[in-house]
């Protein structure tokens, strides 16, 4: 099949670090690479073949030079805005495309997700209507949000009616649509995530994991600080849920390429709030083909060139061979970023996949209270005669950044101490 695909052309929408492995990927099946959005200096940019200077929610300019450079596929990995324009582009195209139009509306739509969930009997988090809010209904606190918007934008946490009211002008201007959604804040809970890999209309598990979020006085209590995988509720998850998303799967028609879903263990189940159709962002990918030797990137590829996906993997490559996968997400408080400390000690750590920053010396970190304030990614992959909790502490005790006075920025650390790996 690599033989066949040798020379072929493959778009990939976005140029952010996360895409860097899908372009190494691509080149190493002999494929020239291109990446396109609206920015100069996007990491994946430097290592494609080609860049071009098209926005991605540009569409028909997208579709105009793809025609005239004779492209072969496109392909959106895990960029959220991406996933509506990514099947638009390859409906004009006439190019394999891992969803259709319907299928992305309720993976991007968290109402029309919500309401497809209720219809397959996978549980959701209570909700609360705007009449409920203004009629003295809900029962606080409550967790408000925009029907569709990323990186935790437009979210709130509200203790009463006064503050329901403002955080909802906020949601719906980070709405396309103006909608929001209100809900049961589920606080204390722990937050989970899983993905499958469906090939043929067959789902497959390849992820649990458990994710942990800053500290409320941080105002990151909805910012993801560290993901872990397998989860340690992956076994209660199989029991339980997986059934029943697999079916989800099946009713939506879905025939190949990743999806995944965040929610809440509670209890014996899980309370669903977010999908993607789409892997979910992070190095996981990455993780996995060094923990079982399964390349995703290169079965995505395939995919995107040939229309084709031939699997031929285990069903439990979510336990990734008995090791644990960790990414930890470094965030800031506001402020200019002087110097990052650590980063050549923790790179040389043979147990580091990756590590990446965000931002460079000298920029600025916004008080925004969502994905702004992250400014460096360290991935770690153990085997398991290893200690989650000491790998950890070691990294978080050799990396800081620090302001124009010397002092640390960082806040919301990972609690090492009370995770039970």
């Amino acid at each position: 099949m690599e033989k066949e695909l040798t020379g072929k052309k493959l778009l990939i929408l976005a140029g952010a670090a996360v895409h860097c492995k899908v372009v190494s990927a691509a080149k190493e099946m002999g494929i020239y690479t291109i990446v396109t959005d609206y920015l100069d200096d996007s990491p994946a940019k430097k290592l494609a073949d080609e860049s071009w200077m098209i926005d991605i929610m540009d569409i028909d300019a997208i579709v105009e030079r793809c025609k005239l450079e004779q492209i072969d596929g496109v392909l959106n990995f895990c960029i959220d805005p991406a996933q509506i324009p990514y099947q638009k582009i390859c409906e004009e195209l006439n190019i394999p495309c891992y969803g259709n139009k319907e299928q992305f509306y309720t993976l991007t739509n968290k109402n029309a997700f919500k309401e497809f969930c209720e219809k397959c009997a996978i549980d959701v988090i209570p909700s609360y209507t705007v009449s409920d809010i203004i009629n003295g209904k809900a029962e606080y606190p409550v967790f408000i949000k925009p029907v569709d918007s990323r990186g935790s934008r437009g979210q709130s946490i509200c203790n009463n009616k006064e503050e329901a009211f403002h955080s909802m002008e906020l949601a719906a201007s980070e709405s396309s649509n103006g909608e929001v959604i209100i809900e049961k804040y589920m606080g204390g809970k722990q937050d989970f995530s899983m993905t499958y890999f469906v090939c043929n209309g067959i789902p497959h598990l390849i992820r649990t994991c458990d994710r942990y979020l800053g500290r409320m006085e941080d105002k990151l209590d909805r910012q993801c600080i560290g993901c872990i995988s397998p989860s340690l509720f992956s076994d209660k998850y199989k029991k339980n849920v997986d059934c029943r998303i697999k079916n989800l799967i099946r009713e939506l028609g879905i025939k190949n390429g990743p999806i995944f879903m965040q929610g809440f263990i509670d209890g014996d189940t899980v309370r669903f709030y977010d999908p993607g159709l789409r892997f979910p962002g992070g190095e996981y990918e990455s993780f996995l083909k060094n923990a079982t030797g399964v390349d995703l990137m290169k079965y995505m590829i395939r995919f995107s060139l040939s229309g084709k996906m031939d699997w031929n993997e285990t069903d439990e490559l979510y336990k990734l061979n008995g090791c644990h996968s960790i990414q930890l997400d470094f965030t800031c408080r506001a402020g200019i970023i002087k110097k990052f400390k650590g980063i050549d000690v923790i790179s040389d750590d043979k147990d580091v996949v990756s590590i990446f920053t965000r931002y460079n010396e000298g920029d600025t970190v916004p008080d925004s209270g969502d994905v702004r304030q992250r400014v460096c990614e360290v991935g770690i992959l153990l085997n398991s005669d290893s200690s989650v909790s000491d790998k950890i502490n070691w990294v978080q005790s050799q990396f800081d950044v620090l302001d124009e006075n010397g002092k640390s920025m960082l806040i919301s650390p990972l609690n090492a101490e009370a995770l039970d790996y």
